[in-house]
């Protein structure tokens, strides 16, 4: 089998498959022999964040020297994005040999009579499978969706548990409170494993907190208070940790969203339980500040910014961190903005674009076409604009047509791009097909 034809195998499956309950995922560990049992996982899940704590936590791991294995979801252009050893990105010929030894396990699993599993499931499989293979050491799962029927909930006792904000994003699924959905993030509570999260200042405090009580377990509630911004500059961000165990140490993160000192903040504070007084803290401020995630507020080229803000609470943190920019007035939006959009139908767009266009000022709002199904409709994302704003709001029917307009005349402006991954995955490989752009667009400008 070639690597496309595994690629394409994963991407198939949710045409001949269903949801498997949590304990047909603990079923599908033990045939591949419970991989998971021989890592020190960290467990991550919350409603945004989840990816930048993960991502922060696998580099200061790695500065301390120890074999991390990294899975997140979803991924931009390539599922390999989903599973990554000790920095690295899985190869195709590694992604294509774990894959085969997965599907041998899943052809005696359903000639025992289980289910395929899901799309997301075989990923995990894949991911532990790989990690316990390469003999890492410390493994950072994200959750896929939720916490508590999410397959990453089949490790039975990871060394600690992590919950970033709560806010609102798959309600059909999640539940129509910001309680139901905190009690979903919740179940990955385990007994004997410390819990971290993020003061969210609402009822879904509440819920984390009575969930770890009830499990007797240590819960360790971090805010806004344990750190102090100092500044945004030069497309960084700046900060100090209150606690005398980070000395007098200012921590620098190559991203202007006004979030993340937030989610370094709870990375940081996993490692402090890991190691102490031996952690080797003038690493981590390295290893973080050479950190870039890609689709969170990445400057992808000079000037353009793609976030992956893909529901109301992420987007209403992008405009916050836009706010923040102005305040600082360094002079960075001070040409203008540009802003593109796109959505998915199943997702509350148009709150989205009442945020952005309320607290977003920008010369132009480009609405494009991503291709998935669910997408929204440009007729119906353009008027939901031209609803709450009075600037320019122009449709292109494909996201090359719409790129090549921001960048023919960007003059010196920022330009944002928003409102679904699925975009963001777009944009990042359509800067890989193009490969030399940069310098495209220096001529252009």
């Amino acid at each position: 089998m070639e690597y496309r034809e595994a690629v394409n195998y994963i991407l198939e499956i949710p045409k001949f498959t269903k949801k498997n309950k949590p304990e047909h995922t603990k079923d599908f560990l033990s045939y591949l022999g419970n991989p998971e049992r021989n890592l020190k996982v960290i467990h991550v899940a919350g409603t945004n964040g989840k990816g930048s704590v993960c991502t922060y936590l696998d580099a200061m791991l790695r500065a301390e020297g120890k074999r991390v294995g990294l899975f997140t979801s979803p991924h931009l252009v390539k599922p390999n994005e989903r599973i990554v050893i000790d920095g690295e990105e899985c190869s195709d010929e590694q992604f294509l040999s774990v894959f085969e030894k997965v599907m041998d396990v899943v052809r005696v699993m359903e000639a025992d009579g289980l289910f395929h599993p899901t799309f997301f499931e075989f990923l995990f499989g894949m991911a532990v499978t790989a990690f316990a293979d390469a003999g890492v050491e410390y493994a950072v799962l994200e959750t896929g969706l939720g916490g508590r029927l999410d397959a990453t909930n089949a490790v039975e006792a990871p060394v600690c548990s992590v919950i970033t904000s709560i806010g609102w994003d798959h309600m059909a699924l999640l539940g129509n409170t910001l309680e139901e959905i905190a009690a979903e993030k919740a179940g990955i509570l385990k007994p004997d494993t410390p819990l971290f999260f993020f003061e969210n200042g609402n009822g879904s405090d509440t819920v984390i907190e009575n969930r770890a009580e009830t499990l007797g377990i240590s819960c360790k509630k971090i805010g806004k208070n344990a750190f102090k911004i100092l500044g945004i500059e030069q497309k960084r961000i700046a900060f100090s940790c209150v606690s005398a165990y980070y000395e007098d140490i200012i921590w620098s993160l190559h991203n202007t969203g006004i979030y993340q000192p937030e989610n370094a903040m709870l990375a940081l504070e996993v490692m402090r339980m890991l190691f102490g007084e031996d952690g080797k803290k003038e690493r981590w401020r390295k290893a973080l500040d050479d950190v870039v995630w890609a689709g969170r507020m990445e400057e992808v080229l000079p000037d353009v910014f793609v976030d992956g803000a893909h529901n109301l609470s992420a987007v209403e943190r992008f405009a916050q961190s836009l706010e923040a920019l102005d305040q600082c007035g360094n002079g960075q939006d001070a040409a203008g903005r540009m802003l593109l959009f796109s959505a998915v139908e199943d997702k509350d767009y148009e709150e989205m674009i009442a945020c952005l266009c309320k607290r977003v000022q920008a010369d132009v709002y480009i609405v494009t076409q991503i291709t998935d199904s669910r997408a929204a409709g440009l007729d119906r994302l353009c008027e939901t604009f031209r609803k709450y704003t009075e600037q320019p709001v122009l449709m292109f029917e494909t996201l090359e047509t719409a790129w090549n307009y921001l960048l023919e005349n960007q003059g010196g402006r920022s330009i944002y791009c928003l409102g679904s991954l699925y975009l963001a995955g777009m944009i990042e490989e359509l800067i890989q097909e193009r490969g030399s752009l940069g310098c495209w667009i220096m001529k252009k400008n």
